[in-house]
C-alpha cells in the first residue's frame, strides 16, 4: 500500500500537468498606478479624463467578456495591494507585506512565509508560470522573472520622448514586450497550461512633461471641464493627467501586442485574459495611498470566450481579493485556506450578479516611512458599497499624507525639488508637478477646498453618498439624517476586521514592532 501511495505522489505533478492540456492558460496583464482610465469607461453623461483615451486593447476585453466598473484593491500602494492579490486575503492579514517594503522586525514568525499564492499553487499542478517586470512581493509569489529582451519599457515616455524617429522607438518597446512573452512561451514543456504575469511600471512616476500630448495626441485643453472637482482644473494640472493618461495607453498597447502574440499561437480561446491595476494615480492627492475612488478604484476586464459571458458590466463593487480564487476555480483548484476572496465565476459565467458579495474591504498602514515623525503609519479602513464609501481614520491626529517639511516659500532651495523628490514634504504622495504645484499654492484662498480635500487633516469617520456625490467630497459621518447608515457600515466594517484579527484593532499593533521598524514603544 505504500509503494503504491508513494508512486502517487511522485506522478501526481505529471499527472496533472497531463489532465491540464484542456485548463486554460491564463494572461494577467497588471498596471502600475493607473486607476481606472479606459475609453470603455467612457459616459456622454458624464464627461471625465475617460473621454480623451484611446485603449483598444481593453475595451476589446470589456466587449467580448466582462466589465468591471467598481472594482477596488485591497490597499491602494504596492506591495500591499500585489501581496493581497495574490494571497486573496485581506491586506491587513499579510504580515511583512502589509506595507510597503516588507516591514519586520524581531523574532515573530512573518505570517507571510505561510502563504503560497494563487500562482504557485497553480505552478505546483502543473502550470508554467512566470512573470515580466514589477514584483515588489516577498518570496517571488509570482514566478521567475522573464525579462531578458529587457525592461525599457518601464520609462516608455523617457525613451520615446529622447528618440528622433519616436515611431521607430515605440515599436522597439512593444518587441521587447513580444520577445519577453516570447521567452516565457518557449520555456514552457508541450502541451502545459501557462500563468503569464505582466507588471509594467510605466503608469508609475516619473515621466516626461508634455509626452502625452507629443506621444499620444491627448491635448491638455480638451481636460477643461472634464477633471475631477478636487483637482484644481489649471493648465499644469491638466497636462500632468494628460501625459499620466498618455501612460496608460502606452500599457494598453503593450497589452494589445501580447494579444495579438497569444493569437498567432492559435490560443487566444483558450486562455482566461484580465486587465486590471494596483491602486490610482500617483503624485495627484486624493490617488494613491487613499480609499477614495480615486485611489483605490481600478480597470477591470475579464475574457474567457465561452465561459464568460461576454457584453456584461458588473457594477457591483469587487475586490482585486477576488482574482486569486476565481483563477484557481478556472483551472479546477480549491482556495487557499485562509482566502477571503470570493470565486466570481458563477456570476461571470451566468451574467447574474446578484450573487456577488457587493462590497469591497480597503485600507492602509505605511505607505513611505519618512512620512510621519517616527515611522508611523496613517491607518484606514473602509467599507465601498454600491451607494456608499464609509472610512474610519483610526489616527486622525496624524497626517494623513505625511508630516509638512519646513518649507517656507519658492525661494527655499528644497523647493527645486518638488516635482521630484517624494522625500521633500508630505511623503505619501508622490512627487510630481500637480504635487509641487499644490504645495507651491497651499496658502491661496482660491484652491482652499482641494488642498483642504487632500492634505487635510481627516475627522475619525467619513461617509459620502455616491449617488449624490460620486467624487467624495462631501463628509456626512455628522449628519443625522445618515445615522442609520453610518451606524451599520461601521459595524459591519469593525465585524469583517475582527473576524480577520486585524492587527490595528489588537493594541495597534501596526505601530510597534514587528510591523513598525521604530514607531512607538509598546508601552506608549
Amino acid at each position: 500500500m505504500k509503494s503504491v501511495l508513494l508512486s502517487l505522489l511522485v506522478s501526481a505533478p505529471w499527472a496533472l500537468a497531463s489532465a491540464a492540456e484542456s485548463r486554460p492558460n491564463i494572461l494577467f496583464l497588471f498596471a502600475d498606478d493607473l486607476g481606472r482610465y479606459a475609453s470603455a469607461y467612457a459616459d456622454p453623461h458624464n464627461p471625465s479624463p475617460n473621454d480623451l483615451v484611446s485603449t483598444p486593447a481593453f475595451d476589446r476585453l470589456a466587449k467580448e467578456g466582462a466589465l468591471g466598473t467598481n472594482v477596488f484593491v485591497s490597499a491602494p500602494s504596492c506591495s500591499p495591494c500585489r501581496a493581497a492579490l495574490v494571497s486573496g486575503r485581506h491586506f491587513f492579514r499579510n504580515g511583512s507585506c502589509s506595507q510597503l517594503h516588507h516591514r519586520w522586525t524581531g523574532d515573530t514568525p512573518d505570517p507571510w512565509d505561510n502563504v503560497k499564492g494563487y500562482a504557485r499553487l497553480l505552478e505546483a499542478s502543473g502550470y508554467h508560470i512566470g512573470l515580466t517586470h514589477k514584483n515588489h512581493v516577498k518570496n517571488d509569489p509570482f514566478g521567475k522573472q522573464y525579462n531578458s529582451a529587457g525592461g525599457k519599457v518601464n520609462q516608455f515616455s523617457q525613451g520615446v520622448s529622447k528618440a528622433k524617429d519616436q515611431a521607430a522607438a515605440k515599436e522597439a518597446l512593444y518587441d521587447e514586450c513580444r520577445q519577453n512573452f516570447q521567452s516565457f512561451l518557449k520555456a514552457r514543456k508541450d502541451g502545459q497550461p501557462f500563468l503569464y504575469s505582466f507588471h509594467p511600471t510605466n503608469p508609475h512616476r516619473k515621466w516626461t512633461a508634455g509626452s502625452g500630448k507629443a506621444l499620444w495626441g491627448l491635448d491638455p485643453d480638451q481636460l477643461e471641464g472634464k477633471m475631477p472637482p478636487f483637482l484644481p482644473d489649471v493648465p499644469v494640472v491638466r497636462e500632468d493627467l494628460s501625459d499620466y493618461l498618455g501612460e496608460g495607453m502606452a500599457f494598453d498597447r503593450c497589452c494589445e501586442v501580447l494579444l495579438e502574440e497569444l493569437t498567432k499561437t492559435g490560443e487566444l480561446d483558450n486562455t482566461l485574459v484580465i486587465i486590471s491595476g494596483d491602486h490610482g494615480a500617483p503624485g495627484f492627492p486624493r490617488g494613491k495611498t487613499n480609499c477614495y475612488d480615486f485611489g483605490a478604484r481600478v480597470l477591470f476586464a475579464a475574457r474567457w470566450p465561452g465561459k464568460i459571458k461576454p457584453g456584461q458590466v458588473i457594477d457591483r463593487p469587487i475586490s482585486l481579493i477576488d482574482v486569486a480564487p476565481t483563477l484557481l476555480a478556472a483551472t479546477g483548484l480549491p482556495p487557499e485556506d485562509g482566502m477571503n476572496g470570493e470565486n466570481l465565476l458563477p456570476a461571470l459565467q451566468s451574467g447574474d450578479h446578484s450573487q456577488l458579495r457587493g462590497w469591497a474591504l480597503i485600507g492602509r498602514e505605511v505607505h513611505v516611512q519618512q512620512a510621519r515623525e517616527a515611522q508611523l503609519p496613517y491607518p484606514m479602513r473602509a467599507l465601498r458599497t454600491e451607494d456608499f464609501l464609509y472610512i474610519t481614520n483610526f489616527k486622525p491626529d496624524r497626517s494623513p499624507m505625511g508630516d509638512l517639511k519646513q518649507l517656507t516659500q519658492p525661494t527655499d532651495p528644497a523647493f527645486k525639488d518638488l516635482a521630484n523628490n517624494t522625500d521633500v514634504t508630505y511623503a505619501d504622495v508622490d512627487a510630481g508637478p500637480t504635487k509641487a504645484w499644490m504645495v507651491l499654492n497651499r496658502l491661496d484662498p482660491k484652491w482652499k477646498l482641494q488642498w483642504d480635500l487632500g492634505f487635510g487633516q481627516r475627522p475619525a469617520e467619513e461617509l459620502y453618498d455616491l449617488k449624490k456625490d460620486p467624487h467624495q467630497m462631501i463628509n456626512l459621518a455628522r449628519d443625522p439624517a445618515y445615522e442609520a447608515q453610518r451606524s451599520a457600515l461601521h459595524a459591519q466594517l469593525i465585524s469583517e476586521l475582527k473576524a480577520n484579527h486585524d492587527p490595528r484593532l489588537n493594541g495597534d499593533q501596526f505601530d510597534h514592532p514587528p510591523y513598525c521598524q521604530i514607531g512607538l514603544s509598546p508601552t506608549n
